[in-house]
């Protein structure tokens, strides 16, 4: 296969966790809580990890298959005699599924802004998709407007310069139109704020939340008096492990606590209101991510839920579908009336109920024969005859008008008598 010498041991060598996806990162720039912020840093943060999982696993559950419309769109069909159709539904390349391969490349766009994919072809026809961490990726546009991708090896070997179609180049939201722009950068103050709160959260913890203060003592204290106090206070009072235990202090000395506890700084309320900030800023519904205020019912929950795939997913599902048309399918393909779909109603798999009302009402309204609903449901088709047609309700038939002067009425107006 044409694959460049570098990229079969890069993709194929390691098991990669969440986090290292991201591979090696650059330093991060510092916001004004004064963290820095990149990729590693931003997925340390549970609320951006969450985000980009539940918008990743989202778009990876779901079914990704290739249609052909026949002329007039009589008719759509899944296109399985295609080379991209096993790719794209089934198996990129040889180490990863369907599942894995868009898991991956959606991680890296929504964090990036950008997801590429090296194209194998062997004499014009793609035989493998495979992933390159959007880091080791330079986009370059000449003053045509013409792309190129540099990509780097992460061992540190010698570049090499691609063209756009050896590249599946996804881009997020962009302002230039050639290139995406990093979510983590421009929500960095929010994601900083966020890694700060805690940082001082487990700083306060790890001191057993007691809040510091002086110790005093009457007279003067030597150094080895000085330095035996303290590793006194350090082995039996510091740590979450001594948190409520009594301070014993002798010597007449006294405890004054010197700042403010944890509720009184509003570090809940902080950290609350960051999540809010970083599902914003990914356009992620709070109660995706586990957060939900006490306003909430089951009701609101449920519309919630349904407004995460229409403003949430299916822009992504758009984004990808629209993607392939133009980065994998041939104007041929085009032409023959090939497409790239995400069949939503995965998303059902998880509910009996729903996926049973859902696919009654197609059947019994005369959109979905009742064996294209078993094939749904991995059931075999029924012998029936009459489960290969389409259920049309009566009271959408209406009745057939009768020609007009065939009227009984109109015959009885002749009298026909001598």
């Amino acid at each position: 296969m044409n694959l460049p010498t570098w990229l079969t041991p890069w993709n194929r060598k390691s098991a990669l966790t969440v986090v290292d996806i991201m591979g090696a990162l650059l330093q991060g720039s510092k916001t004004k809580s004064g963290a820095a912020v990149n990729w590693r840093s931003a997925l340390q943060v549970t609320t951006v990890l969450a985000c980009a999982r539940v918008i990743a696993e989202g778009i990876a559950q779901v079914p990704l298959k290739l249609f052909r419309e026949t002329p007039g769109g009589r008719s759509r069909l899944p296109a399985k005699n295609h080379p991209l159709y096993p790719l794209l539904h089934r198996r990129p390349n040889p180490w990863q599924t369907s599942f894995e391969f868009r898991e991956t490349l959606v991680l890296h766009l929504v964090l990036t802004g950008n997801a590429f994919a090296f194209i194998n072809r062997v004499r014009g026809v793609i035989v493998e998709l495979i992933p390159i961490e959007p880091q080791h990726v330079t986009v370059n546009r000449a003053s045509n407007g013409a792309l190129t991708y540099t990509v780097s090896p992460p061992d540190g070997g010698p570049t090499q310069t691609f063209f756009a179609d050896a590249i599946w180049h996804l881009r997020g939201p962009s302002w230039c139109g050639w290139l995406g722009m990093e979510a983590v950068k421009m929500a960095r103050e929010a994601i900083g704020l966020a890694i700060a709160t805690e940082e001082s959260q487990g700083q306060f913890h790890r001191n057993g939340a007691q809040s510091t203060g002086v110790y005093s003592v009457e007279g003067a204290l030597n150094e080895a008096q000085f330095k035996a106090l303290r590793d006194w206070i350090e082995k039996y009072q510091a740590g979450a492990e001594n948190a409520g235990r009594p301070f014993i202090l002798d010597r007449a000395a006294k405890w004054t606590a010197q700042q403010m506890t944890g509720v009184d700084a509003q570090h809940l309320e902080t950290r609350r209101y960051q999540v809010e900030e970083i599902c914003r800023a990914l356009r992620v519904m709070p109660i995706m991510v586990g957060y939900s205020d006490k306003a909430s019912t089951y009701a609101s929950a449920e519309q919630m839920f349904l407004a995460h795939v229409v403003h949430t997913l299916s822009p992504w599902y758009e984004r990808i579908e629209q993607s392939i048309s133009a980065n994998l399918l041939s104007a041929a393909d085009e032409a023959d009336g090939v497409y790239a779909k995400f069949v939503t109603a995965g998303l059902l798999r998880g509910s009996l109920k729903d996926t049973k009302d859902y696919l009654l009402g197609l059947v019994n309204g005369g959109l979905m024969t009742p064996n294209e609903g078993r094939e749904k449901l991995e059931l075999n088709p029924d012998d029936d005859p009459a489960s290969n047609e389409l259920r049309i309700p009566a009271n959408i038939v209406g009745e057939v008008p009768e020609p007009p002067g065939d009227t009984p009425d109109a015959e009885s107006d002749t009298d026909t008598t001598d």
